[in-house]
């Protein structure tokens, strides 16, 4: 059956059962993602051998008795232990439909992992698994030459640049960190973003502090001024490292400081024995200026994906009909904006 788990130890204990997980699929994670009254559960199911955990955030439907479910920022998905090729899941459908019926949820949606096996595996044929985009990775085991072999020329031509007109700082797990989030929100202001990418101070504070995950903020620092002109958060966890946010000031676009923190963190991340450091992809998983740029770094592409699962059909329809002015790809459709 299906247990749901909520408390920091059991959450815990799970992923250090699975084969592997990131630290998007953390506990703390998703203590400082959810905004009330959101609450942050992972669903378990073992069946003899077979671990399944799916983290998710459960949220009201509107004025409803209703809730659907989400995944947090960035890239979770299910995490396990024991999956195989043969893996029948039809007896985990009929577990999630049963946790979703009792608790009147009447949709899930989860973005993928790339880099955690057997996801799709472990949804195949419970709602949809959709590939929207790539996502762009620098593979890490392979020496530091083969690395910069697959940075286009220009781009070697701009770290050689910012290199010798910066230094790069490394703030410590307990180091201040408001230049960095002032940098951060310049950058969000710029670029006009949604309101949901303006995270709190506290929630860049969180990541320093947990012990669920190594956060790594590299700052670029003008040699001659000493300004702080850019940064950028790497998160640790197993084999990957993933470049979550970064920010660069207006007045130094033109050095594309950001660029050197990414070499660094590279260079960093390699010594460590780290597997991989993930650029993530576009904006909205779309192939847009921000993908091109990170494939300026790496050929190495993985496939991004998402899951939708309808398990209440006619209420769903219902809200989509009422909620939904026109024809959307968003998902769930009643929550489109």
């Amino acid at each position: 059956m299906i247990s749901e788990i909520t408390a920091k130890y059991e959450w815990d204990q799970i992923l250090q059962e699975v084969d592997s997980y990131d630290f998007y699929h953390t506990f703390d994670y998703h203590k400082f993602s959810i905004i009330e009254p959101e609450r942050a559960v992972l669903l378990v199911y073992r069946n003899q051998d077979v671990l399944i955990g799916i983290p998710l955030i459960i949220r009201p439907v509107f004025d409803t008795n209703y809730f659907d479910a989400t995944s947090v920022y960035g890239y979770p998905g299910p995490v396990s232990k024991n999956i195989t090729d043969e893996f029948d899941n039809s007896h985990l459908k009929l577990e999630l439909d049963n946790y979703f019926k009792k608790h009147n949820i009447i949709a899930a949606f989860s973005r993928l992992n790339p880099y955690i096996n057997n996801q799709k595996n472990i949804l195949n044929g419970i709602g949809e698994c959709v590939d929207k985009s790539a996502v762009v990775a620098i593979n890490l085991t392979t020496d530091l030459g083969t690395q910069r072999l697959g940075y286009q020329r220009r781009i070697k031509s701009q770290i050689n640049k910012a290199r010798r007109l910066c230094d790069i700082i490394k703030i410590e797990n307990n180091g201040d960190i408001t230049e960095f989030v002032n940098i951060y929100y310049e950058t969000m202001d710029r670029v006009n973003a949604k309101e949901s990418y303006y995270f709190s101070k506290a929630y860049f504070n969180e990541f320093m502090n947990s012990k669920d995950f190594q956060t790594d903020v590299l700052l670029a620092v003008t040699k001659d001024t000493k300004e702080t002109i850019a940064g950028a958060m790497f998160v640790k966890t197993n084999h990957l490292v993933q470049y979550h946010l970064a920010g660069t000031k207006t007045d130094f676009l033109n050095l594309n400081p950001v660029k050197i923190l990414i070499d660094e963190m590279r260079i960093i991340a390699s010594k460590e024995k780290y597997e991989y450091l993930n650029l993530g992809g576009g904006l909205g998983s779309t192939e847009d200026s921000l993908l091109r740029f990170k494939m300026s770094f790496s050929k190495g592409l993985k496939t991004f994906c998402i899951w939708k699962y309808i398990a209440n059909e006619s209420i769903y329809r219902n809200l989509t009909e009422k909620h939904t002015i026109k024809s959307t790809d968003f998902f769930p459709a009643y929550r489109a904006l």
